[in-house]
């Protein structure tokens, strides 16, 4: 059977899809999920949960909506909110008025 592994830091695996532990998580929160890619290599998707359920989950990151196949799972969390981001040099921004 297969079984959720902590990995510390709030991370977790899973050895096995029988108990998808991303099917716990609440639509709405902020996550962020690695999944494993055919040649290998590594990808994060983060952002703002849509969907969940045992064949995998739905992120919208800041790029776009991302589906995210059970199979390809190595390893998520859910996250705290982002921080606000900060004006770049120039913009307009609270403590500083448009021209």
């Amino acid at each position: 059977m297969a079984r959720a592994v902590g990995t510390g830091a709030g991370w977790w695996s899973v050895t096995g899809r029988a108990d998808a532990a991303w099917t716990a998580w609440p639509v709405g929160a902020r996550v962020v999920v690695r999944r494993r890619l055919p040649d290998g290599r590594f990808s994060d998707a983060l952002g703002e949960l849509l969907a969940t359920d045992p064949s995998g989950v739905v992120v919208r990151t800041r790029r776009g909506d991302v589906r995210v196949e059970a199979a390809e799972i190595a390893v998520g969390k859910v996250v705290p909110p982002a921080r606000p981001r900060r004006p770049r040099t120039g913009e307009p921004g609270p403590e500083r008025p448009a021209d």
